[in-house]
């Protein structure tokens, strides 16, 4: 496991690439053609393969928003606040009814990756072994947790965002990236598969390309205010109400 320090790197941003803001408006308008093919959309099933790719740009994100962050608890609150906002929305976007305790919204999945790096951040200054030991329960815990409270993506959405973070202060971090993110959703995660060129893969699969973005991030924010961070968030309920709205209307 990567012993580098996770918030060390691109502690300057580097010209060009993605900017913070870019790549969250790439995730935001690939989560949009997901949620349009699950709600008025369902012919299309070139959004939802698209919309793979949303969820790690996601995770990532929260990785590198925990990294970056100057207050961390004021940062998981802000979390928090959003996931119980979002639930009901969630719920009806999803399961048809204000109140659906089996499935929670993604925000719940990122709080739960937060609070267990929150925990493994305490072991920074101890031992490098207690903190590999931290980490590495971290993400079995991760896993756990995410799948007994059934947030979106489960366990492997949590241990997503622990791979971006342990990754982060590696120069080859893209490598355990890859293959984190091929096992957890080419494998775990799977689901239907796709055939292209004469070869058969999970569509699930197709989240690995998220890696491509990414990857052109130089750490670079972007233009950024108060105003946009809260439109960022608050897009994720805003457009799943309206969805719903939208498919109610259409029967």
């Amino acid at each position: 496991m990567n012993t580098a320090d996770p918030t060390s790197t691109l502690s300057k941003a580097a010209p060009g690439g993605l900017s913070a803001l870019g790549l969250k408006l790439l995730a935001m308008a690939l989560m949009l053609c997901d949620h349009l093919w699950a709600s008025v959309a369902s012919d299309q099933a070139w959004l939802t393969h698209i919309g793979r790719i949303a969820f790690p740009i996601f995770a990532f994100q929260i990785a590198e928003g925990f990294a970056r962050t100057h207050d961390r608890k004021r940062y998981l609150l802000r979390m928090l606040a959003f996931a119980a906002v979002s639930e009901i929305p969630f719920n009806l976007f999803y399961a048809g009814t204000a109140v659906y305790p089996f499935h929670q919204n993604v925000m719940f999945t990122f709080v739960l990756a937060i609070l267990l790096l929150l925990g493994v951040e305490k072991f920074r200054a101890k031992r490098r072994i207690a903190y590999l030991l931290a980490a590495a329960a971290a993400v079995v815990l991760g896993y756990l947790l995410g799948t007994v409270t059934m947030v979106d993506y489960y366990g492997c959405g949590v241990v997503t965002v622990l791979l971006f973070y342990f990754c982060r202060g590696w120069k080859w971090g893209w490598l355990p990236e890859l293959a984190g993110l091929l096992y957890l959703n080419g494998v775990l995660l799977a689901g239907e598969e796709l055939t292209a060129f004469g070869v058969t893969f999970p569509e699930q699969g197709l989240a690995v390309l998220a890696l491509v973005p990414i990857l052109c991030y130089r750490g670079r924010q972007g233009p950024h205010s108060r105003a946009i961070q809260y439109a960022c968030y608050a897009f994720y309920p805003v457009h799943m109400l309206i969805l719903f709205l939208a498919q109610r209307a259409l029967g």
